[in-house]
């Protein structure tokens, strides 16, 4: 359940990136979404999000920036060994130069590059370029 809301979520960012919006409200949020927004902030994909009401159902709205091109969440469970990262990047990202993988990890909800730095594993959320 929780992965079908973050791909919701995500599919509704690159159809307003692509239709030309300047904001995206997505409902209902998680956890888990709000730290991967953090991470396509930090790397320079949104730029910002303000989180409303996270006790109910709650909204999230997003200022997007116009850099995202594609954004999935996977479906499935995807488990990646800390020495198996690159060979998944550079499967699913189109180059080394963009886009970064979100994992999952004991330390917390990392992107692919963080994730080598403190040579931790986890599952696949989904990607981003």
């Amino acid at each position: 359940m929780g992965r079908r809301i973050l791909n919701d979520a995500l599919r509704a960012i690159v159809n307003a990136e692509r239709r030309g919006k300047a904001t995206v409200e997505l409902q209902p949020i998680s956890t888990v979404m709000s730290s991967f927004l953090k991470i396509m902030r930090y790397r320079g994909y949104i730029k910002s999000f303000e989180v409303y009401d996270p006790h109910r159902v709650g909204r999230i709205k997003v200022e997007l920036q116009g850099r995202v091109n594609d954004c999935r969440a996977l479906m499935y469970r995807q488990d990646i060994q800390a020495r198996d990262i690159e060979k998944y990047t550079t499967k699913k990202l189109p180059t080394h130069q963009w886009g970064y993988v979100v994992i999952s990890t004991p330390d917390g909800i990392l992107d692919h590059e963080e994730a080598i730095r403190r040579n931790v594993g986890g599952q696949v959320l989904g990607y981003f370029h």
